[in-house]
């Protein structure tokens, strides 16, 4: 019994190894063209939360990454719709691509060893390549997120390495 215990201690201390990932929404409140519904609201921005934390997992073990949004404006637009009891996101391509402001930070042992502030767009989200089907929710956020962090986070990593 000792021995599965110490088992387990050991095995949460490694896991606590990991890089954590922290996302924080500012004001979610005053964002534009989300959900109006609480319960859809949270489920988008816990959808957009779980890929930052996805992203994460690929730091090093030791660095942890902050994300503070600061603003947030999804792809298409909503069109309220009774029928169906949820509104509609309809996406026409034009001036309805995905934007978001962050702020975020990469720590090391308690040390910033990057920090910045970015806009992130992708002003033709239907014509960029995409490894996201069809069906998988929020994949033209998913795929600017994407593109921010191989471009601003993934860079630090391979110089350090």
């Amino acid at each position: 019994m000792k021995t599965m215990a110490l088992a387990g201690l050991l095995a949460l201390a490694a896991g606590s190894a990991s890089a954590a990932v922290n996302v924080t929404w500012v004001h979610p409140e005053n964002f534009h063209d989300l959900p109006f519904p609480g319960w859809e609201r949270k489920e988008m921005l816990d959808q957009i939360t779980d890929h930052f934390v996805k992203l994460g997992a690929n730091l090093p073990p030791g660095e942890d990454l902050r994300i503070e949004i600061t603003d947030f404006d999804p792809a298409g637009r909503l069109i309220p719709s009774t029928r169906l009891g949820r509104d509609l996101r309809v996406m026409t391509g034009r001036a309805d691509w995905p934007r978001m402001e962050l702020n975020y930070a990469i720590e090391q042992n308690g040390q910033v060893i990057k920090s910045g502030q970015s806009q992130l767009q992708d002003m033709n989200y239907q014509q960029t390549f995409s490894h996201y089907f069809d069906s998988e929710p929020y994949r033209y956020e998913k795929q600017m997120i994407d593109d921010w962090f191989d471009k601003t986070i993934a860079p630090i990593q391979k110089k350090r390495r």
